[in-house]
């Protein structure tokens, strides 16, 4: 382990310069050039933002050392295997949301030329909250991500819904952001540090006596805090609204990188510096966990419209990932690793059938009943989406049922019983309405009265096309050589178990 800051340990920063200087470059562009046509603008922003991103991952994996714990900037920057396994997963999320959303992000035509630099910050801030050892770094990541995403769910602002849905995110997260900068203050006027090694040092040296009263509430609005950022139940509400407001390739990087990046900070607070007291949140997150399964899984059964079906599903699925948290062991740090890779693959699968179609007005699919006839007009998508919507109802043998196999068996394995039979349940409840979807592609008759995008046609491009095929055929053939995903969980699982 190397410690304090010297520059040779500026290489651990190296993914996050990168897009730095790409979000930097791409600002710059847009203003000198600013007389060339909007959709040019876009179209050569997202061939320059996937190929930072490209750049980005690939100095990650030829820096990481497999096995090493390397740390920098005097404690507050660190990198390990699981560190390397989050970023990598942010980094492809973000690659294949800006990959799945160029055609209709020119079809659109907005004026504005931020989105893809706005998708590079927001990727920033996640990196630098995975890679923080110090809650005050964690803040600076969240809060440049926060904020990236309240200025995108805001930049379709010429439409209504978007322009609320915009507001109440950022009202909502900023609520989130008083709650844990009041929670690490209480921390730090306990533990006298916000370092998560102090931290934990500190409640080690108590935990003869019992942690400090200060400490365990300082905890419970961090977690609350991070609730919010995974859509968790009570702080679920802004979810559905800002799905269904944002434009959909925005709703598509929100619903992606965000929440698995949230997630996997979620992760490593409870395990590295509150890991001793995990008799203390074990039960709010059993909670949290039932709560949005539930919700998740019985608030998407009324919705219409697909992307606030596909918001509580997220919810839903959040509280799945959440119980593998609440398991406390090594088996379910490995299980939210592998939940989180394979959400994030049909997720993004999910979205990019979405965007495929293109309606007669501009907002293209809209409602379920939009879907009414598609798989005699589009055969190969509605088969894709078929395959995503199966997968995330966890039906055996796509991917989705082995991510939920793994937490469940987590949570029984922790001796949390209850909460495995009520992820049953909630899946059982959650296989209705997306089979409803396939329902509606195959089986419905096409009415007399047509939607307005029924008939539309399909637009493709080459980075929509390689990663849809791509996620379906992780989808389908995951069963086939899972142990490349199990091998890279449990080496990350072994970077933060003490």
């Amino acid at each position: 382990m190397i410690g304090g800051f010297f520059l040779p340990d500026l290489r651990l920063i190296l993914p996050e310069a990168i897009l730095i200087v790409a979000v930097l470059y791409l600002l710059l562009e847009a203003v000198i050039r600013k007389q060339r046509p909007l959709a040019v603008i876009h179209k050569l922003h997202n061939h320059y933002g996937l190929l930072a991103l490209i750049f980005s991952l690939t100095a990650l994996i030829f820096l990481h050392a497999p096995g090493n714990k390397w740390v920098s900037f005097e404690g507050q920057i660190f990198l390990d295997d699981f560190v390397f396994v989050a970023k990598a997963l942010i980094l492809l999320g973000s690659a294949a949301v800006i990959a799945i959303s160029m055609p209709d992000i020119v079809k659109d035509n907005i004026a504005s030329y931020e989105y893809s630099a706005l998708v590079l910050l927001a990727t920033v801030g996640m990196l630098l909250m995975v890679g923080a050892n110090d809650f005050l770094l964690l803040f600076i990541g969240l809060e440049i991500q926060g904020l990236s995403l309240y200025i995108l769910a805001a930049l379709y602002h010429h439409r209504l819904k978007a322009s609320e849905a915009a507001l109440k995110y950022f009202v909502l997260g900023a609520l989130a952001t008083a709650i844990y900068v009041y929670g690490v203050s209480l921390i730090y006027g306990y533990a006298g540090s916000t370092d998560f090694e102090a931290i934990f040092s500190v409640i080690r040296s108590e935990s003869i006596n019992g942690a400090s009263i200060g400490l365990i509430i300082g905890l419970v609005f961090i977690v609350a805090s991070m609730a919010f950022k995974t859509s968790a139940v009570p702080f679920h509400m802004w979810t559905p609204d800002v799905y269904q407001g944002c434009p959909t390739p925005i709703t598509a990087f929100i619903a992606a990188s965000p929440k698995v990046a949230a997630m996997l900070i979620f992760l490593r607070i409870m395990f590295e510096p509150f890991e001793l007291l995990y008799g203390e949140w074990k039960t709010p997150l059993v909670l949290l966990s039932m709560l949005s399964m539930i919700l998740g899984a019985f608030g998407a059964l009324r919705q219409t419209d697909l992307k606030r079906l596909l918001a509580y599903s997220a919810i839903s699925q959040m509280g799945y990932a959440l119980m593998g948290i609440a398991a406390g062991n090594e088996e379910g740090i490995q299980a939210v690793v592998v939940y989180l890779a394979l959400y994030l693959v049909m997720i993004i699968g999910t979205f990019g059938c979405l965007l495929c179609f293109r309606g007669k007005n501009y907002e293209g699919i809209q409602n379920i009943e939009d879907l009414v006839g598609v798989s005699q007009l589009h055969p190969k998508v509605s088969f894709l989406l078929s395959v995503f919507m199966f997968s995330l109802s966890g039906i055996p043998p796509l991917a989705g049922f082995f991510a939920k196999f793994y937490v469940f068996k987590a949570a029984i394995s922790a001796g949390l019983f209850s909460l495995a039979i009520i992820g049953v349940l909630t899946s059982v409840v959650s296989a209705f309405y997306y089979l409803r979807i396939v329902k509606v592609m195959y089986f419905e008759p096409v009415p007399e009265d047509l939607p307005i995008s029924y008939g539309q046609t399909v637009t493709w491009s080459a980075g929509l096309t390689v990663t849809l095929n791509i996620c379906a055929l992780i989808t389908l053939l995951f069963f086939a050589y899972p142990s490349l995903l199990l091998d890279i969980a449990q080496r990350a699982s072994f970077a933060i178990v003490r």
